[in-house]
């Protein structure tokens, strides 16, 4: 284990909960550098994505691309808060891999909040249009149906977020 405290922060949710929001704040400590897929799958082939099959292509591309550069980082002491939805066992396992390979500290926070409240942030998102990428309800439906709830058999430590303890807006 790291002995500089250095974390690997996860972030589990669905569409609109709130990911993005508590990853800029997490990212706001010392020494901690933020990393978000929307914002580089958006800069790198945001023309070519047009459907759920594309971002699973081009998402896999990148977190390729981006493990080596997550890995040095932590190695060199930064922590990393990475936006990328840790909502399926096969992307946390991802995740937890690069934690183990660095032995870092590692928290998953999971956002839980129902359909109905994300659906309503969702639509405000998309009319701020101040997001990467508006989804549709249909999307959003599609999309949550693959989310899997973290479990602690998954070895994380799990921060969780409810509708009792709801996180600010931006």
């Amino acid at each position: 284990m790291t002995e500089n405290g250095t974390t690997l922060h996860l972030l589990a949710g669905k569409i609109a909960s709130g990911k993005s929001t508590l990853a800029r704040k997490l990212a706001q400590n010392p020494a901690t550098v933020l990393v978000s897929e929307d914002e580089w799958l958006s800069t790198l082939f945001g023309e070519d994505m047009r459907s759920v099959r594309d971002y699973v292509q081009y998402s896999a591309r990148l977190r390729a691309a981006m493990e080596p550069h997550l890995v040095s980082l932590l190695e060199a002491g930064v922590s990393v808060v990475l936006d990328y939805p840790a909502n399926t066992r096969h992307f946390r396992a991802w995740m937890k891999g690069i934690a183990d390979k660095v032995a870092c500290h590692h928290q998953l926070h999971f956002l839980d909040f129902p359909n109905e409240v994300c659906k309503a942030r969702l639509r405000e998102r998309n009319e701020a249009g101040d997001h990467a990428f508006a989804a549709t309800d249909e999307q959003f439906d599609l999309i949550t149906r693959h989310f899997e709830p973290p479990t602690e058999e998954e070895g994380f430590r799990i921060v969780r977020y409810s509708i009792d303890g709801e996180l600010p807006r931006p």
